[in-house]
């Protein structure tokens, strides 16, 4: 009984193990045999972007305010989505889902002012 309750799990164990293993051995042999150079040549290991010779120097620095405001999109937009089972199992809920949906948006109220106090979200 207990062996065949597992053996669903064994299965995609096995599935798991192997998937991966298959095309790191197909690798290694492949290397082994020598179909694969050893030693690849200098344009091989040539920095490229889309292989396309950069113009002009690579290593800019870019702007923060690019990642902040990105990150706090996706902060609040992943929090709004925690918003959703809330709305739609509101009736059986009751008053403890309304309360905790209107905590749940006073704290995003809350980091939203914080954001704006901070002037994380203006542009200069």
């Amino acid at each position: 009984m207990v062996l065949e309750q597992y053996s669903h799990l064994g299965i995609l164990l096995l599935f798991a193990v192997l998937f991966p293993s298959i095309p790191l051995v197909a690798s290694w042999a492949i290397y082994k045999f020598g179909l694969r150079p050893r030693l690849p040549n200098a344009v091989k290991g040539d920095t490229y972007e889309c292989g396309v010779e950069t113009e002009g120097p690579t290593w800019v620095q870019f702007n923060f305010r690019y990642y902040l405001v990105a990150l706090i999109f996706v902060l609040f937009d992943v929090e709004v989505i925690f918003l959703f089972p809330l709305a739609v199992a509101l009736d059986s809920l009751a008053v403890f889902g309304l309360v905790a949906l209107l905590i749940f948006i006073g704290i995003l109220g809350l980091g939203l002012a914080y954001e704006w106090r901070r002037q994380a979200l203006e542009w200069r």
